[in-house]
């Protein structure tokens, strides 16, 4: 039994949500969000929303935590929004951003230049004395950390030395290295 589908979501203060057949939409202060439901009823009443299973296959107990845990994201989206920070490792690694483009310097004969969604905001830090920084926020939690995974794909950080793209806080098992 899904112990997180059970579970009731809180609608809070200034979020609207609508359901028509099996679209939900999520409106706040931050965006809108919209995600479609296969199997799993839903009802809105009393500030919280309710998710029910109409049977106990396998596939729709599957579904039942997940749909749950989806629209949680999006309430909590677009109330308080949410961040990913990337930190650079390695010599002359720079980034920069102008507007919605993200400058990369990260050890290739070019620099690497993304374009971001409008829904992402970007901004990059750069103090001496510390690794750059790189700071996305959204309203949308699977948009924002698949762009990060993105970023960091340019160049994931390697065991020897550990130079790489990183998430803030992510630690890399560092391999011995040839022993003379």
């Amino acid at each position: 039994m899904s112990r997180i589908g059970l579970s009731p979501i809180i609608i809070p203060d200034g979020v609207q949500v609508n359901i028509n057949d099996n679209k939900i939409t999520v409106k706040g202060k931050l965006g809108e969000l919209t995600q479609e439901v296969q199997g799993i009823d839903m009802e809105v009443n009393d500030n919280e929303i309710v998710f029910k299973r109409p049977n106990d296959k396998k596939l729709v107990k599957s579904k039942h935590g997940l749909y749950r845990a989806l629209v949680n994201n999006m309430v909590q989206g677009v109330t308080e929004g949410f961040t990913a920070e990337l930190e650079l490792v390695g010599v002359g690694y720079r980034a920069s951003n102008k507007g919605q483009q993200l400058d990369l310097a990260i050890g290739f004969s070019h620099n690497v230049v993304i374009d971001l969604a409008p829904e992402i905001s970007v901004e990059t830090t750069t103090e001496k004395g510390k690794n750059p920084t790189i700071k996305l926020t959204s309203f949308d939690k699977q948009l924002v950390n698949q762009v990060a995974a993105k970023i960091r794909s340019y160049r994931k950080p390697e065991p020897y030395k550990g130079k790489g793209i990183r998430y803030k806080g992510e630690h890399v098992r560092i391999k011995a290295g040839k022993s003379a």
